[in-house]
């Protein structure tokens, strides 16, 4: 890769990554060079508003000399199978959340980055917001004590027709290319609760199709056990009508943290006050020009974003087997 004063990106994908493709617009030093699509309309739309170039197979993105980050909002079983082409063909990669379906294909990422030297990152949104970085680390710096209790709730609501759509139509509903409620629509609250909490040694979980025509999980139910022997749950939902969200609340030995619609905005303690430290970007966009350009570590790497994959993973894996499975990656 030439070192120019801007980094050439490539989008895949235009569902979510029209978010991606305006956060490069807004990012100094970061510059739109391609995007691709499935769909002939929406690409060369989206092309012609933003003064790029369009294509309709990803292979012409990684052929290209002037794209040096590709960033991959397919749909969520390809996700990593287009990373590997990707850091194969010498590009640093992010992919939006979940990093994929499945563990296997996240490692094959993982070492394919290493092996190249080339920066692989994963897109969680709420890991940049500075109310979540003032909880992880007051979490870590003792301000709740050792944790005893973590619940997370994420009642979400979608309807049938949800599942039928997308491009290509059904990939929602299919075990192909996604995973359920908490493969999709939980894993932001996964991620989070993770971060938050810290290494889980194991997970009890039972997942449900129970108001939806699909091979996907709609309801999830799991029993988590901590590292220092706390207890967590975790329930997801696409059957919630009306939708309360997401809820987050944990429990330590010296107090208690908590988020979501009812909650009192995060306050940090005052003996554990002040900014998080650590040089970040407010996005996936800067957080990789960062990483590029200075060597600083993404604020969600390719390991990192393989934990919540695992979890999930180890969820229906245990609704499957009836088993209490141990998690290796945490």
């Amino acid at each position: 890769m030439g070192k120019t004063s801007e980094m050439g990106f490539g989008i895949i994908g235009l569902g979510r990554g029209k978010h991606g493709v305006r956060a490069i617009g807004n990012t100094e030093g970061a510059k739109l060079v391609a995007v691709c699509d499935l769909q002939e309309n929406k690409a060369k739309k989206i092309a012609e508003e933003n003064g790029c170039d369009w294509t309709l197979e990803y292979g012409d993105l990684l052929t290209r000399k002037d794209i040096d980050v590709i960033g991959i909002y397919t749909s969520s079983g390809t996700h990593c199978e287009i990373a590997v082409e990707a850091l194969n063909a010498g590009k640093h990669v992010y992919v939006t959340k979940p990093m994929d379906v499945y563990t296997e294909p996240c490692t094959r990422a993982i070492e394919t980055a290493d092996k190249k030297g080339l920066v692989l990152a994963v897109d969680f949104g709420r890991r940049y917001n500075a109310q979540f970085r003032k909880m992880a680390r007051d979490i870590r710096n003792g301000a709740i004590g050792r944790i005893m209790m973590a619940d997370l709730r994420i009642k979400w609501f979608r309807t049938q027709d949800y599942y039928e759509g997308g491009y290509p139509p059904g990939w929602r509903k299919s075990t192909r290319t996604e995973g359920g409620s908490a493969s999709n629509q939980g894993v932001h609250g996964i991620d989070l609760f993770m971060w938050l909490i810290g290494k889980i040694k194991d997970v009890y979980g039972v997942k449900r199709t129970l108001n939806h025509d699909m091979e996907t999980e709609d309801a999830t139910a799991a029993i988590l056990t901590l590292e220092e022997g706390g207890i967590g749950t975790i329930v997801t939902t696409t059957c919630a009508d009306p939708p309360s969200g997401d809820t987050i609340e944990i429990n330590g030995t010296k107090g208690s943290i908590s988020w979501g619609k009812e909650a009192q905005p995060y306050e940090s303690k005052e003996e554990y006050a002040g900014e998080p430290t650590g040089e970040i970007g407010n996005n996936i966009i800067e957080d990789m020009l960062l990483a590029i350009n200075k060597g600083v570590p993404p604020n969600v790497d390719g390991r990192e974003g393989r934990k919540s994959v695992e979890l999930v993973e180890a969820i229906y894996r245990s609704s499957e087997t009836g088993k209490l499975i141990p998690l290796k990656y945490q």
